[in-house]
């Protein structure tokens, strides 16, 4: 049996009552308060994740804008010093291996974060299409996940629990901008990104100085009703946001036009990963398409539950499912075919033949 690796935080989350579970090969908390009490806090307050878990590569060289226009489907080169790139990186045949966010730090340097659960996957893929035989001049690739913690600060009132911090600075960024400050002695890096749907920031910091900066947040977000989150309300924080999970609304044989992220495909720019399998999608017209959903009443819908038209065929299948707190009620993801869009849909939710409401995220608003 592997043993789990802990977070930097690990001790800090023990204080604060975390509840634990197994996620890949950490041990994460999914839980303080309770979930609903959590996801509640983003969405009218502020809540504070522990996120280290991420993998954190740099990639570096004369080539490391042009390199990564080749692995990603986004575009990444002409993006200025300072700002954050989220792309789906694909197979040739169109199949996602990941999704993670571009931050471009410097001329020829950029940080790459991607999943946990893919962190060696990724890395594999992108040094193998870093060889010779598959990329001329290609730049450096470091792994440097354990140099890094991470913290996401997101609700509407992480701005107001940010500018009551050393870090208040940060508070001038834009949306998918980022930039290093100072905290105690060291550099951090703080991205107004995040996961929730909500205003936020991701803090990347070393791991020297987490624990202080979890305490400063923590301290400084207690007047403004700051709770600390666990997994359970990111993920479901997240399906209300309709934003993607990868194992699940993207997988190795999801693409990234059949996940309805059209708009990170640059199908305009030079060759990259994929190109020819998502130029003959668009061009022949997808089979199947990701749509998000609601329901009535309170059995909710798990991933693999069959989706059916009119006539009760089989037409596609759950991708995601949880409660939504805000909406005191079940929500979802699915993978339908193309054919059926449009049409009255409905779910076997063991033997319980429910009407599916199809609605364009975000699903709580």
């Amino acid at each position: 049996m592997s043993s789990l690796q802990d977070l930097p935080l690990h001790a800090f989350h023990e204080a604060h009552g975390a509840r634990f579970v197994p996620f890949g090969d950490w041990n994460m908390p999914v839980q303080y308060a309770g979930i609903l009490e959590e996801h509640r806090a983003v969405r009218e307050a502020v809540g504070l994740f522990d996120v280290s878990h991420m993998g954190e590569f740099h990639v570096y060289g004369t080539r490391a804008g042009a390199f990564l226009d080749h692995l990603l489907v986004n575009s990444i080169s002409n993006a200025p010093i300072g700002k954050a790139v989220y792309s789906p990186m694909c197979q040739p045949d169109g199949g996602v291996v990941d999704d993670l966010i571009v931050y471009r730090t410097g001329e020829t340097e950029y940080l790459l974060c991607v999943n946990a659960s893919n962190c060696a996957k990724d890395l594999a893929w992108i040094q193998t299409q870093a060889q010779p035989e598959n990329f001329e001049d290609a730049p450096a690739i470091e792994d440097h996940s354990a140099d890094y913690a991470l913290l996401a600060l997101q609700g509407t009132k992480a701005t107001e629990v940010l500018a009551a911090t050393p870090l208040a600075e940060g508070t001038a960024l834009g949306r998918f901008r980022h930039a290093p400050f100072e905290f105690e002695g060291h550099s951090v890096r703080i991205a107004r990104t995040g996961y929730t749907g909500e205003d936020g920031y991701e803090i990347y910091t070393p791991v020297a100085v987490a624990s202080a900066l979890a305490q400063t947040l923590l301290e400084a977000g207690t007047a403004h009703g700051l709770k600390l989150c666990g997994l359970g309300a990111r993920d479901s924080l997240r399906l209300e946001a309709g934003l993607p999970l990868y194992g699940h609304e993207l997988t190795d044989s999801i693409s990234p036009l059949e996940a309805a992220l059209d708009w990170t495909v640059k199908l305009n720019k030079s060759e990259f990963i994929g190109k020819g399998a998502l130029e003959a999608q668009e061009a022949n017209g997808l089979k199947r398409r990701m749509l998000y959903f609601t329901l009535e009443g309170r059995r909710i819908a798990r991933a693999g539950t069959e989706i059916l038209n009119a006539a009760g065929e089989v037409v596609g299948e759950v991708c995601s499912g949880t409660l939504s707190p805000i909406l005191n009620g079940p929500i979802g993801s699915a993978l339908v075919a193309t054919t059926a869009h449009g049409s009255p849909l409905h779910i076997d939710l063991r033997g319980h033949i429910a009407p599916l409401k199809v609605k364009k995220p975000p699903l709580h608003q």
